[in-house]
């Protein structure tokens, strides 16, 4: 089994996170730019580092773009709003995106990215890490 390397969000996003899901009559409310991320799953499955992303609604052919660089995978989405006279939205629109580690050993030139009901997966096949082997030192007297 692989461990995943996760990079904190600290401890204020998680208190974002905490508004949101406390108070939902302000969806989406987050008041500092960039703040607004896309939410994601990670995990691994049979020698798989796995992501998960929410994105209803989007055309993944046109408004998703999917790029690894340095052991960086990086999502970026755009979601465009249609302007209708009257009413109000609350649905966020503009450009979102999110930027995770991927685990030591991943595969980066294999990777698969399917879109189905409005969830974005991105598999990466993980190296069977070797397990590390403990070298014993002889102590010479002297």
């Amino acid at each position: 089994m692989t461990t995943l390397a996760r990079r904190e969000r600290g401890t204020f996003a998680d208190m974002l996170d905490w508004l949101e899901a406390e108070f939902p009559a302000f969806p989406g409310f987050r008041p500092f730019s960039g703040a607004q991320m896309i939410r994601v799953e990670e995990f691994d499955e049979a020698g798989q580092y796995v992501l998960r992303a929410e994105l209803p609604g989007i055309d993944p052919d046109k408004d998703v773009d999917i790029a690894i660089e340095e052991g960086l995978l990086t999502v970026k989405v755009e979601r465009h709003e249609e302007k209708k006279e009257g009413g109000r939205s609350e649905f966020r629109y503009g450009t979102f995106t999110r930027t995770l580690r991927l685990p030591t050993g991943a595969a980066e030139d294999d990777v698969r990215a399917t879109y189905h009901d409005g969830i974005l997966e991105i598999r990466v096949p993980i190296a069977e890490a070797s397990k590390p082997t403990a070298k014993h030192i002889s102590i010479v007297k002297g």
